[in-house]
């Protein structure tokens, strides 16, 4: 596998979603579009390459798609020559994936720093950005850790778990959430297995869940999306875990379309099901998922594959990229400052008011 070009990896691991350049010039990114069979790399020099990265989804997840607009801030940087300059470039890389409060989460933490340490050099407002933007990603790997070992007491010491989507270090800034969870019960010593639901129409599951947990070493096999609730009816799965790209105040969790079925599916079979999100990801301003914005993504992304047309020329498609599922399916939300467990408005409002965890 081709390491990541860069020569001290904030991620931690062999590959990284996004990271920054020592010189500060320049974002170094894998193209997710390209997994498995092909491990690029590309390298941004400026916000609007950024811009289109995180549209197209060359790099998705709601954390990894945060740290890339923190580091698009610093590249912004380097040009602007105002605060206001600053919030447009903020504000064009906030609408590229509307549902990831992470982005905006992190794209208005880089615009607090500047708004309090601009100078009239540029070359210090650029390191003083870059610092930032690095330690959003420091910390976003530090709190993936202290999840997954929070989340790892909910899984058995002979486990399968089901997954969907992609919600581990490609998804992050390194570790993961959900498969942060499963990494560390591995390397507790526990016995995992992995059923990854493909996830269509981009297929996360499949190209991405599976290529990670294979680097792994973790055993990990596919199942088709349409067949989660039969194998989860034969009684063989512990439990199922999955990330979230925006989660209300009372727990409704947003995360990639399919998420609600399989909650659905796993509460009528009695398997507890997580979800596992840093505290960035809460959007407590939301009250509930109802209020949540859909993003609706191109209908070709489920009219074709791989450049390959699969309905009749005519044919129109629907693509919501998210669905909403609510709280009272979920069994806990697990965080870097806890578990709300129940998720609702009262074990929400504690999250918010404790210190993240040691």
């Amino acid at each position: 596998m081709i390491a990541v070009p860069h020569p001290d990896p904030i991620s931690g691991a062999s590959y990284s979603a996004v990271e920054l350049m020592p010189e500060n010039d320049s974002v170094v990114m894998l193209d997710q579009r390209l997994l498995p069979n092909d491990v690029v790399y590309h390298q941004l020099r400026t916000v609007g390459e950024l811009a289109i990265s995180i549209k197209d989804m060359w790099v998705r997840g709601a954390p990894a798609i945060g740290i890339a607009a923190a580091y698009g801030m610093v590249l912004a940087a380097r040009k602007a020559d105002s605060i206001s300059e600053l919030r447009a470039c903020g504000e064009a890389l906030c609408a590229t994936r509307p549902t990831a409060v992470n982005l905006r989460w992190a794209v208005e933490r880089m615009l607090e720093h500047v708004e309090h340490n601009w100078t009239s050099s540029l070359a210090s407002r650029v390191e003083g950005l870059a610092q930032k933007a690095r330690t959003i990603h420091a910390a976003d790997v530090s709190a993936n850790r202290h999840m997954g070992q929070l989340g790892a007491q909910f899984v058995p010491e002979d486990a399968v778990i089901m997954t969907l989507c992609n919600a581990g270090a490609l998804a992050t800034g390194g570790y993961g959430t959900a498969l942060g969870v499963v990494r560390a019960a591995h390397q507790a010593g526990k016995r995992v297995r992995v059923l990854a639901n493909e996830t269509r129409p981009l297929l996360q599951g499949a190209r991405l869940t599976a290529w990670e947990l294979h680097q792994d070493g973790i055993f990990v096999e596919v199942i088709p999306d349409s067949s989660a609730a039969s194998i989860l009816a034969r009684g063989e799965v512990s439990l199922c875990i999955v990330g979230a790209d925006r989660i209300a105040s009372n727990g409704d969790a947003a995360n990639k379309i399919g998420t609600y079925s399989l909650a659905i599916n796993a509460n009528w079979h009695k398997v507890p099901f997580y979800v596992a999100a840093p505290f960035s990801t809460f959007d407590l301003e939301t009250h509930d998922g109802t209020a949540i914005v859909i993003e609706q993504r191109d209908q070709n992304e489920v009219l074709a594959l791989g450049g390959q047309r699969l309905a009749p020329v005519g044919v129109g498609a629907r693509n919501p990229a998210f669905d909403v599922t609510p709280a009272a399916l979920i069994t806990a939300l697990i965080t870097e400052r806890g578990v709300a467990r129940p998720p609702s408005a009262a074990t929400v409002e504690e999250l918010a008011e404790r210190e993240p965890e040691e």
